[in-house]
């Protein structure tokens, strides 16, 4: 059996594996399933259609589920929130369901949600990313792997993050940050997560040709599509494809 305190409230369709605990005060209302070793501390709230995986740690006040901050939302569209495992949500933080029938908010494995921060209707983080304290993501956005989004950043609505980048804290998203770059202040591209790249496993090699491609992109002189055409010439390895794919096809409101 689940741990379950005397003054949780749990709804019939809740759906919960023997090695779960829920801490006083929960409540969980909806169509919630919670995988092995999950952990809900005090206060917990999740709402409608809710998929969590094994050996979360979900801590006090987190809210998963609720509405999405989208006016053209009602309460009989069916969509949901899905988590995978081993991640960290810490106190307040917010995750809203998707904002149309079948959205779905998505949350990978072995993430960090640091206090505070939040994840909008329809956004996807991958896995092994770390969002610090107070981030906001806005609908639709798409966050990859190994990411870091400092304090207090904010992404608009319908941008991409790539694998490996890094934002300062406070800083302001409204376009992509491409996979393995760093960003400050608004849209501001500052170079390459080297110290992120190194710890992933980067060989001196890879990082190498990461850095030329960088520097062809961003820092040549050529125009966009010049770039693009010179950097496509090239016989350009599977980790060089994922940052020229980025800035080849970014979202509708470009890239850094």
């Amino acid at each position: 059996m689940a741990t379950i305190h005397p003054t949780a409230q749990i709804g019939s369709d809740v759906k919960l594996a023997p090695s779960v605990t829920i801490g006083p005060f929960c409540v969980l209302d909806g169509e919630i399933e919670i995988g092995a070793q999950t952990v809900l501390r005090a206060g917990v709230h999740l709402w409608g259609r809710v998929t969590i995986g094994e050996n979360n740690t979900i801590h006090s006040h987190a809210v998963i589920g609720d509405y999405p901050q989208d006016l053209s939302f009602t309460t009989d569209i069916k969509s949901q929130v899905i988590i995978g495992d081993h991640n960290t949500i810490r106190e307040n933080v917010t995750i809203h369901r998707g904002a149309a029938d079948g959205g779905v908010t998505r949350l990978g494995s072995h993430s960090m949600l640091m206090a505070g921060s939040h994840l909008a209707h329809d956004t996807a983080v991958g896995d092994y990313t770390i969002l610090a304290n107070n981030v906001m993501l806005g609908g639709h956005v798409t966050v990859g792997d190994r990411v870091f989004l400092g304090g207090g950043a904010g992404v608009h609505q319908f941008i991409n993050i790539g694998d490996y980048a890094m934002c300062q804290g406070n800083s302001s998203i409204s376009q992509d940050l491409p996979p393995y770059c760093m960003s400050y202040a608004i849209n501001q591209l500052v170079g390459l997560n080297n110290v992120g790249l190194k710890r992933a496993g980067f060989d001196p090699a890879q990082r190498k040709e990461i850095k030329s491609l960088y520097s062809l992109l961003f820092k040549s002189g050529l125009n966009r599509s010049e770039a693009i055409a010179e950097a496509e010439s090239q016989d350009l390895s599977e980790a060089a494809l994922l940052l020229l794919n980025a800035v080849k096809s970014p979202s509708r409101k470009g890239v850094m």
